[in-house]
């Protein structure tokens, strides 16, 4: 990400939290112009009621964050530890004390141990660095992942960056939606003009964005300018401050969105528009109680085209608040297929469930009878959210030095919720203890850094529950923009000569292989990288062109040295393997990790075979086949239903079916846990093939 002049950031672990960072410091080495957005929640935290009256501002240079405390409800004393927090942080900066911000999230109504705060202090300032990363991670509570944001701007003639860190996942909902979030920018801005922008950019973003229709009362967003950027100062009203509020309103654009997709176990974003309202206003308020329903947010994690839960929900808000709206005159889509317009649409609910099931559901509500509209940001309501919520502060315990830890073992949890977990767990455990499984990994859940996690933990969770996981990689976009960058690609396609394949070999099974079984190793797995040449585990020859000559160094599997594979099951490791093999003429050869998987899961006699892929499963068109027999799928490829990768993958399917391998699975990577879902339902999540 890209830093604005003039500013560091660090991030430690304090002891706030058992283990990950909880204490970050953002800092200005010039005085800035500063403003601030705060909670309407009336039981405000110590540090919004500190700062909300001290905003907008010139001079300030630093602020201070804490998570895993929120310092909210903790009375005369909460004030004071804040007072307290900013002196000594002034000293420490060697700046006056008014010229440093606090923000605390966490925990309602516990004491925050300031002393522990104190103690990391020197260490923070000797720790700032032009990089958000650690500060990113010291801000989060139930967030999945770090969130990071930067805009650039041409302002007088001068570049300006417009960067933030935030945090968010739940107890959000208007006004102003649970985020922490540090705006930095190297623009040269009056306060005023500032706190207009921030103002502008905050209301039709962070205020159309709810998770649970709950407000913390600590939602926090600062904007700090220091003008290290050399642009003439904004001072009113124009062209220039209209650039910079735009740019900034994308921004939290940008942030919303991400916040809403990392919503307590959340596995979709939910996008509402409303169109043809008689305001603004009126547009914002009806799309906000769309997104925020519990009844279209349980319907969208179900994948449940229920429409009706849409145009209820408009109904009774504007039934409450009076507005002249005619729910009866309204046009409905659900992810772009129109299924209400003055009455019922006919429409295909098979094809529209499998558009419910991607990673984003766009719901659009068009009144007809205004011209103004508005978009909200919302999530699904999962099982998740419950299980994270319904025990939160009972897993909370105080600790001798003053700080509070999380113990979160099962036997925490609801007795009803223990023992309908332990029950379905264990029959699926047991049903699969000893089973072999190769999974194919590949597309989204190669690129993001939450999805990588998941996969990873998903893989330590089933080999511990007895099953034998067998993981082919290809090389993800990392191999397609390295190619790319040393110009080894023409018109798509790999140029495959001896230059290309050395660069597939060294990323797919260097740089892709030794992360994956990094990760996995880091989270308690006996992983082990291997290349299909290691130990002569994939034997090759060359596929003939469709000219009749080969394609140079693309070939396919002759044999599967097996008996090595099963050396290594039997030590209870993790085979991650990249799709290389040895030619019998001594030629290295790009097999396919497709090809592979499938090859590898007759070879072992697997039970199962899994893809996974950037599709809800097997589509033909839109529609989404839940599951079908080898036959059927033979039939539809015959017909020519597929193309692409789908093809390649519906031929492999086959032919593992064809030699022994029971079930084929075709899942969405897109999903955090789209593996453990398949795995521990009867059907499966994705597409089910069958012999």
């Amino acid at each position: 990400m890209k830093v604005p002049l003039g500013f560091s950031f660090s991030g430690m672990h304090a002891g706030l939290k058992p283990q990950r960072k909880d204490v970050a410091l953002v800092y200005s080495d010039t005085p800035c112009s500063a403003a601030g957005c705060f909670t309407a929640n009336k039981a405000r935290a110590a540090p919004v009621q500190d700062a909300e009256h001290r905003l907008p501002a010139t001079g300030i240079q630093a602020v201070l964050i804490n998570s895993g405390n929120a310092n909210a409800l903790t009375g005369p004393a909460g004030l004071e530890d804040v007072r307290t927090l900013l002196t000594e942080t002034a000293r420490v900066l060697s700046v006056p004390a008014s010229a440093v911000l606090a923000a605390s999230t966490g925990v309602i109504g516990h004491p925050l141990p300031v002393n522990k705060v104190l103690a990391v202090l020197g260490p923070l300032k000797n720790a700032l660095r032009a990089e958000p990363d650690a500060a990113a991670e010291a801000i989060m509570t139930t967030d999945t992942r770090p969130k990071q944001a930067w805009r650039e701007v041409r302002i007088g003639g001068r570049n300006v960056t417009v960067s933030a860190i935030f945090k968010g996942s739940g107890m959000m909902h208007p006004s102003l939606a649970t985020v922490i979030a540090v705006i930095t920018t190297d623009c040269a801005i009056q306060p005023g003009a500032l706190a207009a922008a921030l103002r502008e950019a905050v209301s039709s973003t962070f205020n159309s964005l709810t998770v649970d229709g709950d407000m913390s009362p600590n939602d926090t967003v600062y904007a700090l300018a220091n003008g290290r950027a050399g642009n003439p100062t904004i001072t009113d009203p124009g062209p220039e401050l209209l650039a910079f509020t735009a740019t900034l309103s994308d921004l939290c654009l940008e942030m919303a969105r991400e916040i809403a997709s990392d919503g307590e176990g959340a596995t979709k974003l939910l996008e509402v528009k409303v169109a043809g309202a008689p305001t603004g206003a009126i547009a914002q308020d009806l799309a906000r109680a769309v997104a925020g329903s519990t009844l279209v947010k349980a319907a969208v994690f179900g994948a449940d085209p229920n429409w009706g839960r849409v145009l209820a929900t408009v109904g009774a808000r504007a039934g409450t608040q009076g507005y002249d709206i005619d729910p009866y005159s309204a046009r409905v889509c659900i992810q772009g297929i129109t299924v209400y317009q003055g009455r019922p649409q006919p429409h295909d609910p098979g094809q529209l469930k499998a558009r419910m099931r991607e990673p984003e559901v766009r719901i659009e509500v068009d009144l007809t009878g205004g011209e103004a509209s508005s978009v909200a940001w919302g999530c699904d309501l999962s099982y998740d959210y419950v299980k994270i919520n319904a025990d939160y502060t009972s897993l909370i315990i105080p600790r001798p030095d003053g700080g509070v830890g999380k113990d979160d073992r099962l036997a925490n949890y609801s007795p009803a919720f223990k023992t309908t977990l332990l029950v379905e767990a264990l029959s699926y455990i047991s049903r699969f203890k000893g089973k072999r499984c190769v999974i194919r990994y590949g597309g989204a859940a190669m690129v993001k850094e939450n999805l990588k996690q998941s996969f990873c933990r998903d893989i330590e969770l089933l080999r511990s529950a007895g099953l034998q996981p067998i993981i082919v990689h290809g090389g993800g976009p990392e191999l397609t923009r390295t190619l790319d960058k040393l110009g080894l690609r023409q018109e798509g396609e790999l140029i495959t000569d001896d230059s290309g394949l050395k660069v597939v070999e060294m990323v797919i099974s260097g740089s892709v292989n030794s992360e994956l079984v990094t990760i996995l190793n880091q989270l308690g797995d006996r992983a082990v990288g291997l290349s299909g040449k290691d130990g002569a585990l994939l034997r090759a020859r060359r596929i003939p062109g469709d000219d009749g000559r080969s394609k140079e160094h693309v070939g396919e599997v002759t044999r599967v040295n097996h008996e090595f594979l099963e050396m290594l099951l039997a030590q209870g490791y993790v085979p991650v393997i990249s799709p290389m093999g040895l030619g019998e003429d001594g030629q290295t050869y790009d097999l396919g990790s497709d090809a592979v998987a499938s090859e590898l899961a007759t070879a072992l006699k697997a039970h199962k075979l899994i893809y996974l892929h950037d599709a809800p499963g097997i589509l033909r068109g839109e529609e989404l086949f839940s599951e079908l027999t080898a036959a059927q799928l033979e039939a539809h490829l015959t017909a020519g239903a597929f193309s692409g990768s789908m093809q390649t993958r519906s031929r492999m399917a086959l032919k593992a079916l064809s030699t022994g391998v029971e079930r084929v699975h075709v899942i969405d990577g897109r999903v955090p846990h789209s593996l453990i879902a398949e795995l521990f339902t009867d059907k499966g999540v994705g597409t089910l093939v069958t012999r």
